[in-house]
């Protein structure tokens, strides 16, 4: 069976490609069509992995520029040429479901949420666009949202990564999905005899992150605070951190699990789409403070894997952190929790669901 993956764009290593990473290791031998791939943003994680390239990747400054070449990549996925393929899985969180398969191809998608700067600007998009651009953008916003509802409605299956996800894919694109929770990496991570004096933010910076809230809360309560991950929003974040505060930026896998494993605790300010953080904290033995919404919801457990915040202000959030330094949490429950959404169990629900799918379409394509 020939199989192919498509991703959005290769530019960024992150939680969406982590999970595609995970998708791969059920066919390693299929390409991975993409946009844009800079190979220095992987560290080698897809050594021996073909990838394969739309001709975005001649324009040159694109990869470092991905952002700026909105209004061409409908386009751009929809000139390959997948009509070759029994199976193409695309994962996404904007232009890889858009694409054309032949009429023997099953398309399955895994959708990590509806493109997030069309249906939820107010928390994306319009801080990271450029005031100059922000007319140019309105003016495409219409066409795009149009595309992107079309383009939905392409793969013959559509996978979310949470049920908050897939309330959304059912808001935006009115179909129905089936859940496949993100499988998170706790077989690397472990307790420490030792838990140092910080809490730690760890995500890319992004204004819908509100990575503010956490500065503000450890300020107001005196504590230290690691922020790990770059982002656009970095510049405006450290015009409020104090001397408190400390932006570790990227790191290695070594240096982020012992950074999750030693934290009093991880801080999940924002609403998640799913939350793989509170996960591999989990697995570490330490608890989550996070705001109680979206993905958190399914991945944090209110009183044995951390606590909630109701309120998207720093003041809610040092409420949560006072009281989270009163309790205990039992390591083997948080790491209980984590081993339901380990990768092996991903990769055997997916398994399951694409086996079904494909006996499903040959049924249909033989009658």
């Amino acid at each position: 069976m020939r199989v192919a993956f498509v991703h959005d764009y290769l530019t960024q290593f992150g939680g969406a490609e982590r999970v595609l990473l995970e998708l791969h290791r059920l066919y390693p031998e299929a390409p991975v069509y993409t946009s844009l791939y800079d190979p220095h943003a992987f560290d080698g994680r897809l050594a021996g992995i073909d990838v394969r390239t739309t001709y975005l990747q001649k324009i040159p400054g694109g990869v470092r520029h991905f952002r700026a070449l909105l209004p061409l990549y409908p386009r751009a996925f929809e000139s390959l040429d997948l009509r070759d393929f029994d199976l193409v899985i695309s994962s996404t969180t904007s232009f890889a479901k858009g694409v054309f398969v032949g009429p023997r191809t099953l398309h399955i998608s895994y959708v990590n949420t509806p493109t997030r700067f069309l249906w939820y600007p107010d928390e994306y998009a319009a801080e990271l666009t450029p005031p100059i651009a922000r007319p140019v953008l309105a003016s495409i916003t219409p066409w795009l949202r149009r595309w992107d509802v079309e383009a939905a409605q392409r793969p013959h299956v559509l996978v979310a990564n949470s049920r908050n996800v897939a309330e959304r894919i059912a808001a935006i694109y009115h179909r129905p999905s089936e859940v496949v929770h993100c499988p998170a990496e706790i077989e690397a991570f472990a307790p420490e005899a030792q838990v140092g004096d910080y809490y730690l933010v760890m995500t890319r910076l992004l204004p819908y992150k509100r990575v503010a809230l956490a500065i503000e809360a450890c300020a107001q309560l005196g504590e230290r605070l690691i922020i790990v991950g770059s982002g656009p929003d970095e510049r405006h974040l450290r015009t409020l951190a104090g001397p408190s505060v400390e932006f570790a930026g990227r790191v290695d896998d070594e240096q982020r699990r012992h950074l999750i494993a030693r934290a009093r605790a991880v801080i999940v300010p924002g609403v998640e789409d799913f939350g793989l953080v509170a996960l591999e904290a989990a697995a570490a033995g330490r608890p989550t403070a996070a705001f109680a919404a979206g993905g958190s919801l399914e991945t944090v457990v209110e009183g044995e894997t951390g606590l909630f915040f109701s309120q998207p202000n720093a003041q809610a959030l040092a409420q949560t952190l006072r009281a989270l330094q009163a309790m205990a949490f039992d390591p083997t429950r948080l790491q209980a929790h984590a081993r339901r959404f380990a990768p092996d169990v991903f990769r055997t629900r997916m398994t399951a669901l694409i086996e079904r799918s494909l006996h499903e379409f040959w049924r249909r394509n033989a009658t």
